[in-house]
């Protein structure tokens, strides 16, 4: 389903590259978000098996899902280390910066239909990791923001994968419980 050696080469890219990161509002080092989104993939893959997935370019994306976002690594770092189609992949998970904040994701959503569904399942595992709870400097507002963001993610790139969908779909709905 997917090549452990691959993901070892992944991991430590990735691992390298968000070296210095945490998570936001914690002290945990950033690896533990990037290997919760590919473990939300891959549980994903093994819960609703099938040849047409190809795992191993789906775990590659979700480890290194936010290199070009967050870290010095860059579009052609990819290309060179692990292929064009990799950093395409990373690319469309990648919010453009350049465009206002309020079309951002879109724009990066409809990139990610582009790439196909193992990019789209990354991004609803990024963002059922990301539905933990908020930092405590969020308020209400932001919180019914995001959880809204999440309900757009679904709905433009759900129809793909039951499992993974269900499972954001729970995530969304356990969110409210941090602004109502």
């Amino acid at each position: 389903m997917w090549n452990q050696d691959i993901y070892l080469q992944t991991l430590l890219f990735a691992g390298h590259a968000h070296r210095k990161q945490k998570v936001p509002a914690s002290e945990m080092s950033y690896v533990v978000h990037i290997t919760n989104v590919a473990m939300e993939v891959a549980n994903a893959l093994v819960q609703h098996p099938s040849d047409d997935w190809d795992g191993t370019f789906a775990i590659q994306c979700a480890l290194l899902h936010d290199t070009i976002e967050d870290t010095e690594v860059e579009y052609e770092d990819l290309v060179a280390e692990f292929g064009s189609q990799i950093a395409a992949g990373v690319l469309a998970l990648t919010k453009n910066q350049k465009l206002p904040k309020e079309v951002q994701m879109a724009d990066s959503l409809a990139r990610i239909v582009a790439q196909g569904k193992e990019v789209r399942i990354v991004k609803m595992a990024d963002r059922i990791n990301n539905l933990q709870k908020p930092p405590k400097h969020w308020d209400a507002a932001k919180m019914k923001r995001y959880q809204k963001e999440a309900v757009l993610i679904l709905e433009q790139l759900g129809g793909i994968h039951p499992y993974i969908e269900a499972r954001l779909k729970q995530k969304i709905d356990d969110y409210k419980q941090y602004f109502e």
